[in-house]
């Protein structure tokens, strides 16, 4: 039972965040204010980032306009990077054609101990093979993917100096 002094009133909600008065379902006359104020720091945080994505933006074109000083500089670059893959990617290739071999050699090996107990170095020689392989063949595809990864760098370092160096995009230009 409220006390004298609430007698006659009911309280709906939190004494401390119901103003006097009030519906508790209709926003309350600082909402607008405070959703000003969030709008104003939303859009202070935006242009922040937005300042940091320009600078670097400009930190890039200018590490990339001193990295190359022409666009034969910037295939010749490419061209080196390809080698190196594909000389990796021969690489990997060798040392998969060498375990096959190896995994053929085991396998004949094998053969002489189909009535009796292989010995456990050679069921190991198996599976370290077989890992092998796999491992190498999984090396490979991703040496594989790496040669698309190099010319999409290439492409897009060659877009963008073109745009800077000519002063107007790429696509513009003939």
């Amino acid at each position: 039972m409220p006390g004298p002094r609430h007698a006659g009133t009911e309280q709906v909600g939190d004494a401390d965040t119901q103003e006097p008065g009030r519906n508790p379902s209709e926003p309350s006359a600082g909402t607008g204010a405070r959703s000003r104020a969030q709008a104003r720091e939303a859009e202070r945080r935006k242009k922040i980032e937005d300042e940091e994505k320009s600078k670097e933006e400009r930190r890039k074109n200018l590490a990339l306009l001193n990295t190359y000083s022409s666009e034969k500089d910037i295939e010749d670059t490419r061209a080196r990077a390809l080698a190196e893959a594909q000389g990796a990617i021969e690489d990997t290739e060798r040392s998969i054609a060498g375990a096959q071999k190896r995994q053929k050699e085991l396998e004949a090996e094998k053969e002489f101990y189909v009535k009796k107990p292989m010995p456990f170095k050679l069921k190991q020689e198996i599976a370290n093979n077989e890992i092998q392989i796999r491992n190498q063949t999984v090396l490979l595809d991703a040496k594989k993917k790496e040669i698309n990864t190099i010319n999409a760098k290439y492409n897009e370092d060659r877009r963008r100096y073109i745009e800077l160096t000519s002063g107007k995009p790429a696509s513009q230009r003939r």
